[in-house]
């Protein structure tokens, strides 16, 4: 199942800069180890913004949810998931 996941990051402005520091390399080696797996296919930079936009190749909607909130940036987080679907006039797809 592909989802399309934007997720914007809010910290605090006076969070401990040894806590910022490891969040930060914690939510980079999760993800990292999820794109690995092949669960996180594309990650985006939203220009201008401290967001990013996502695809995830999961296997159900909770696998999805179990990935979410298990980020460590997800306590700063606004997520909007879209479940994806083939378009018709995608080249990519077969006429087969």
């Amino acid at each position: 199942m592909l989802f399309a996941v934007k997720m914007d990051v809010a910290l605090p402005t006076d969070m401990d800069a040894q806590l910022r520091a490891d969040t930060l390399a914690r939510e980079k080696a999760y993800s990292q180890e999820l794109q690995k797996a092949g669960e996180w296919r594309h990650i985006w930079r939203c220009a201008g913004q401290y967001s990013n936009l996502s695809i995830f190749d999961v296997a159900s909607n909770d696998r999805l949810h179990e990935i979410l909130w298990n980020l460590p940036l997800f306590p700063y987080m606004t997520i909007e998931v879209s479940p994806l679907a083939q378009h018709p006039s995608d080249i990519a797809v077969s006429d087969s």
